[in-house]
């Protein structure tokens, strides 16, 4: 895997709008923060526009986000926010340009069909706040602060709390993943990942528990889970029962569908649709110790990137 180049003073940062619709004060929240940075920023053409539920037409969401691919000045692409709409995109860009000058990508939720994209094509990317998470005040979350310092060229090992249904283990691999949704909506198409030998985050939000469920069962009847090195489960936000009611909650739904195999499982990590989105860099070696006290999720730093010119 390919690690793009860390940013530096005076770089410039691209925000586009490849899903659904942006309000404009949360990119000018972002606009103001980037820029506190030191980062030059670069609004998409179409980030503005509405179209149905997505940001703009798939032909203006398209040229954005080829324009920022292609860009020899621009460092770093935001995803404004997820929604819906990558999809109806990502098979249309044309990436020869950006493999040779890669750059980061940073998003979640639907955004998981670029970071999957770039997966297979050997770019790392950041699973990553947005500017729709945001603070309009000038208030610092750590999640935010993370975000830069991972840009930068800091390497994150994060600490977290255990959880009752761990299955302890230590395991190193490389990480991917994101919204179980969209994972699943991947499934018998180019884009999605290969598992064999990976740790695999999923996060996600508003679901039904009964659907819930019937991820996790298809996905472990196609066989994604038979070569997996890890699970870390992240958020399971605003997920919604029945009546009659499913009878588990959305952390034992995971546990009974992973329960066949030896791979360590970490629940509760601070990342996803929640308050808290700690950034991950998907694509990238990490090594995860699990145990029912504790679990450290540690990102390897033995990747050397060179800068792109």
């Amino acid at each position: 895997m390919i690690r793009p180049p860390y940013l530096q003073k005076g770089d410039k940062i691209a925000i586009v709008a490849p899903a659904g619709r942006v309000e404009p004060d949360y990119v000018d929240n972002a606009v103001k923060r980037f820029e506190s940075w030191g980062y030059e920023v670069v609004v998409g053409d179409n980030v503005f526009n509405s179209f149905n539920t997505f940001s703009a037409r798939d032909d203006q969401r398209l040229r954005d986000m080829q324009l920022a691919l292609d860009s020899h000045e621009i460092r770093a692409i935001v995803c404004a926010r997820g929604g819906y709409g990558s999809i109806r995109i990502i098979d249309k860009l044309d990436y020869s340009t950006f493999q040779g000058n890669p750059k980061w990508l940073i998003g979640f939720s639907d955004i998981t069909v670029l970071h999957a994209k770039l997966n297979v094509l050997g770019v790392e990317s950041l699973h990553a706040p947005m500017p729709i998470n945001f603070p309009a005040d000038a208030s610092v979350p750590e999640d935010i602060m993370w975000t830069q310092r991972i840009l930068e060229g800091e390497i994150p090992q994060y600490n977290f709390a255990g959880h009752e249904l761990n299955r302890e283990g230590e395991v190193a691999g490389e990480i991917i993943g994101g919204n179980l949704s969209v994972i699943y909506s991947l499934r018998g198409v180019n884009i999605q990942w290969d598992k064999q030998g990976k740790i695999l985050f999923i996060e996600d939000v508003g679901e039904e528990l009964y659907h819930l469920d019937r991820m996790m069962q298809n996905l472990k009847m196609a066989g994604s889970f038979d070569k997996l090195e890890g699970l870390i489960v992240g958020e399971m936000t605003n997920m919604k029962d029945g009546d009659p009611s499913f009878g588990k909650n959305a952390y034992e739904i995971i546990a009974e569908a992973v329960e066949e195999y030896k791979f360590p499982v970490a629940y509760g990590f601070f990342a996803g649709h929640g308050s808290v989105n700690k950034p991950l860099i998907f694509g990238a070696n990490v090594s995860l110790s699990v145990s029912k006290d504790s679990c450290v999720l540690d990102f390897n730093t033995n990747v050397h990137p060179q800068r792109f010119l």
